[in-house]
């Protein structure tokens, strides 16, 4: 999308409707967001409210490509300035330590601030128009606190509906092309810490960083989309593979349990409805959240999916899915149990 396909007024209107401390939900490449001042307490306040987060859950800030990351953060280390030049702006968040004047609604009440700088066209455009391109906008994914992330402004309006009190305003745009949230590196300790993984893939941050980032510790930041259970729609969710997943949905027939069924192509059986998605990492991860909602609107007794591989590539789509599948633990045997 180039700058002559933008909806200028409207992007404008939803910079000055930021500025009078109103949320806005927009698109970025990776999902879509819900967007407020993040120097205005109330404004972020907000964001908690419509979500139903709880108020120690950080946030993300966005900021334009030419902002000041030093007006947000209190340092900047050698190893922050390097994946900046290889990721930004793209689907790259960093944590670090969070300048003193900014205020620690954004953060969870945290030392630390998580931010980045989007590339999606509408993004940019709106944090341009907002405060001048000076200002950051705090956004976590725009849906209600741990179902699926919309990836379509119509995932917004479903997700919140058309008289929602606090979210009026949605921003268009196309799909976000990654699919699922940014990557996030902890630095506000010293040496690189993976706290979510993502597009960006450990092998290309330790390309630029000459070393591996470690897994997360207890004492690592709290930071967004990172609690156990995550990303779920209201239809229980089970991963399942091989010899295990046919025999599953044999047994969920014969029970007359209704599935919703995520595969690869492969799976010959009976379900209320399939979707079919791609062996190719990034095409999978493009498509996970509509085929979640998709499956999640047949209303049937259990989504099944076919479990991805378990390679690097396949990293961050299997931390969505086991987060989205963490409280159906047991749900198998709840179904086949005979009354």
């Amino acid at each position: 999308m180039k700058d002559d396909q933008l909806d200028w007024p409207t992007i404008r209107d939803a910079a000055r409707r930021l500025e009078r401390g109103e949320l806005v939900a927009f698109p970025t490449e990776t999902v879509y967001g819900l967007g407020a001042d993040a120097e205005n307490p109330c404004a972020v306040t907000y964001i908690y409210e419509a979500k139903g987060r709880p108020s120690n859950h950080p946030v993300i800030v966005h900021i334009a490509p030419e902002a000041d990351l030093s007006y947000w953060v209190s340092e900047i280390p050698d190893d922050a300035q390097k994946l900046i030049k290889a990721f930004w702006p793209g689907p790259l968040t960093l944590i670090l330590k969070r300048a003193a004047h900014i205020p620690d609604t954004v953060s969870g009440g945290q030392d630390s601030i998580g931010i980045r700088c989007p590339s999606h066209p509408v993004a940019q455009a709106l944090l341009r128009s907002f405060k001048e391109g000076k200002g950051g906008v705090a956004a976590p994914s725009a849906n209600r606190f741990g179902h699926v992330s919309p990836t379509t402004a119509q995932h917004v309006r479903d997700e919140f509906g058309a008289a929602h009190p606090l979210v009026r305003c949605v921003l268009e745009g196309e799909q976000s092309e990654v699919g699922i949230e940014s990557t996030i590196v902890d630095l506000s300790r010293g040496r690189a810490v993976l706290l979510r993984p993502g597009h960006i893939d450990l092998a290309a941050l330790e390309n630029v960083l000459g070393y591996a980032p470690a897994m997360p510790d207890a004492q690592a930041p709290r930071a967004s989309g990172t609690l156990e259970a995550h990303y779920a729609p209201s239809t229980p969710v089970v991963l399942l593979e091989g010899e295990g997943l046919l025999s599953a949905l044999q047994r969920l027939q014969q029970a007359g349990k209704q599935v919703a069924l995520m595969q690869f192509g492969d799976v010959q059986a009976i379900a209320k409805a399939t979707i079919v998605l791609s062996r190719q990492a990034t095409a999978y991860a493009h498509d996970l959240y509509a085929a979640l909602r998709a499956m999640d609107q047949e209303k049937a007794d259990v989504i099944v999916v076919e479990a991805p591989p378990a390679d690097e590539a396949w990293r961050g789509i299997n931390d969505r899915l086991r987060r989205a599948a963490h409280d159906s633990a047991g749900i198998l045997d709840r179904l086949l149990t005979t009354d």
